[in-house]
C-alpha cells in the first residue's frame, strides 16, 4: 500500500543503496541485515527495509557516519512478491 504522494510504501521493500568509496568491515557492521558488494569506487548495500521509518533510520545512519550517499532505489518486485535481481553494470 502506497500513500498518495509518498514514494516509499508503508510495507517496505527491498532496496539497493550505493555509497561512495569502499567501506571497511567495521563500517559494514553498522548495516546489519544488508548484503554488501564492494565495487571499485563504491559500496552497494542490498536488502530488505521493513518500512518507511526504517528507511529514514538507515539514511540517518549513513549521514551520521559521514558517508556519501550516491543512489538509493527500491528494487522491483516479481509476481511472487520476491524482489527481482538487478542486473550488474556492464
Amino acid at each position: 500500500m502506497v500513500r498518495k504522494g509518498s514514494l516509499v510504501p508503508f510495507g517496505g521493500g527491498s532496496y539497493e543503496i550505493r555509497i561512495k568509496g569502499r567501506l571497511s568491515d567495521s563500517l559494514l557492521m553498522a548495516f546489519e541485515g544488508l548484503t554488501a558488494t564492494v565495487e571499485p569506487v563504491e559500496t552497494v548495500l542490498h536488502g530488505p527495509v521493513p518500512d518507511q521509518s526504517s528507511l529514514h533510520g538507515l539514511l540517518d545512519r549513513i549521514q551520521s557516519l559521514g558517508l556519501e550517499l550516491v543512489e538509493i532505489r527500491r528494487l522491483p518486485v516479481s509476481g511472487e512478491g520476491l524482489p527481482l535481481e538487478s542486473e550488474p553494470p556492464p
